[in-house]
């Protein structure tokens, strides 16, 4: 081997028509030295990958979608229970009457049952008065079946209740109506030996059979104070006919489903609480009006 073979490796030839994919360029001629034979090959371009992008905005359009879906849908159901309630209880079209349903709502009416509903108005008249009233109802059928469970309130303000005791009073003259502690006072006068003295009741509010009851528990009569217990003095005969349990009753304002269960003072309020029974979106007896006892 001579010198100038020595040191020297065999080279692999420069390829040759690789396409218009695969892009060739000629490396500059060293210095001094000769032109290379054949041209370098340079890979393409890398492409970037778009599909995460695409995958995001399927993402928020479905999510924009599924928004839009529910605000309508819950915008219609609650628009139908409103519409439902007013013609089941024979309110006036005009009724104010706020529906809330809790939760997601799509879900639901696939489910064909909506866990929590709230009915609200500020103004129902229900006989001789009038009072806000709220019902909170679970497990309400949309295709049919028994409501879960249903309970609610009426809100009576002391001036409302005044209305509503005067009324039930009848011949006992009542004048004006507080509310004092867990008690309702109501005040007035009455005639003894031929003259008017000033009387005040204590009463306690309940609930009997569809009615609203208020017992006298003391009767104050000019500077005297009589218990209901007392029969030692001499007016206790007298005065008996003031302790009478006063009676005012709504059952024939209500659905016969709908059952009155206490009543007692919140404040400056009178509330009555209520529970209707399961049966009432099934039995269309349950929802027509009640019957007051005999007096």
């Amino acid at each position: 081997m001579s010198g100038a073979e020595e040191g020297m490796h065999p080279t692999e030839p420069y390829p040759r028509n690789l396409g218009s994919e695969h892009p060739v360029v000629v490396p500059p001629a060293r210095a001094g030295g000769p032109l290379p034979s054949a041209p370098i090959a340079v890979p393409p371009p890398r492409r970037r990958a778009r599909w995460p992008w695409a995958v995001g905005i399927v993402v928020v359009v479905l999510a924009a979608l599924a928004v839009g879906g529910e605000f309508v849908a819950r915008a219609v159901v609650a628009q139908q229970i409103r519409s439902q309630v007013i013609t089941a209880l024979k309110l006036p079209a005009d009724q104010q009457l706020d529906v809330n349903v809790g939760g997601i709502v799509l879900p639901q009416l696939v489910a064909g049952r909506l866990d929590d509903v709230r009915l609200s108005s500020k103004s129902v008249a229900l006989g001789p008065i009038t009072s806000a009233v709220q019902v909170d109802a679970t497990g309400v059928p949309i295709r049919g079946g028994e409501l879960g469970s249903a309970k609610g309130t009426f809100r009576i303000t002391a001036d409302q209740l005044e209305k509503a005791i005067t009324a039930a009073a009848g011949s006992t003259p009542i004048e004006s109506v507080t509310l004092v502690g867990a008690d309702v006072k109501a005040t007035g006068s009455v005639t003894l030996f031929g003259a008017s003295v000033p009387l005040s009741l204590a009463l306690t509010p309940g609930a009997v059979d569809g009615e609203l009851t208020f017992t006298p528990t003391s009767a104050t009569i000019g500077a005297m104070t009589l218990d209901a217990s007392d029969t030692s003095s001499p007016f206790a005969s007298a005065l008996k006919p003031l302790f009478a349990t006063q009676k005012l009753c709504i059952a024939d304002r209500l659905p016969a489903g709908v059952h009155l269960s206490g009543l007692r003072v919140d404040g400056d309020a009178l509330v009555a609480t209520f529970s209707a029974d399961s049966a009432i979106t099934t039995d269309p007896k349950l929802l027509e009006n009640g019957t007051c006892p005999a007096n």
